[in-house]
């Protein structure tokens, strides 16, 4: 999976970039489903902002963005932002394939048919 991190107006260190790529590695673990991973590093005035790009499989895109003093925590943020979105979509999809089927009282699962 390739882990890509881009700096713009400003030298990012060897340690943030390990650490965003070590952020970025423990999220493609936890989603297996994610391909390509794209952080963006950007410092305005006093802020440093962080934003998080990630594809995965099935057309899903997910975006994250945090703006605060240090470069560190808004790369933990945004991933957490980006951790929650893709948590929410699979959960979207798992509940959308189980909601077909229903147990009836006797326990067996049944069709359930959509009335239109």
């Amino acid at each position: 999976m390739p882990i890509e991190i881009t700096a713009r107006h400003m030298d990012v260190g060897n340690e943030v970039r390990e650490y965003a790529e070590r952020r970025a590695t423990a999220l493609a673990e936890e989603f297996p489903r994610v391909e390509h991973v794209h952080v963006i590093l950007d410092c305005v005035k006093h802020q440093r902002i962080a934003e998080i790009i990630v594809q995965a499989k099935n057309h899903i895109r997910v975006e994250a963005v945090e703006k605060t003093d240090t470069l560190t925590s808004a790369i933990d943020i945004a991933y957490e932002k980006a951790a929650r979105q893709l948590r929410r979509l699979r959960d979207k999809v798992q509940d959308r394939r189980y909601a077909k089927r229903a147990p009836n009282e006797t326990g067996e699962t049944e069709e359930l048919s959509v009335e239109r």
